[in-house]
């Protein structure tokens, strides 16, 4: 690589100034939670898509007594490539302590 094409990769990565997955991963989290008023937990998967990012946050919707009755739900997150979050659902909602059932074949 050259000293020229070498500066144009720089100029270009300095140029877009997108954020990393960590900083998205953040980001997403505390957008999401002050959307809904609800604990963002963790973010249980991601992927680095040609319109952004797709995320799945796992989100507390209910605190309970014990803990494991807590009622969590996952969340599908849709951001932009600069992070900032375009659109969420929720599709799954749950207890804390409940497994997914076995599937066979997977």
């Amino acid at each position: 690589m050259t000293h020229t094409s070498r500066k144009q990769n720089n100029t270009t990565a300095e140029s877009d100034d997108l954020p990393g997955p960590i900083q998205v991963l953040r980001h997403a989290r505390e957008q999401l939670s002050e959307l809904t008023g609800l604990a963002a937990e963790s973010v249980s998967s991601f992927e680095r898509t040609e319109d952004g990012w797709e995320l799945e946050v796992e989100v507390l919707e209910l605190a309970r007594v014990p803990d494991t009755m807590s009622l969590l739900a996952t969340y599908a997150v849709s951001l932009d490539p600069g992070g900032e979050l375009t659109t969420y659902r929720r599709v799954r909602r749950y207890e804390r302590g409940r497994a997914d059932p076995h599937r066979t074949g997977g």
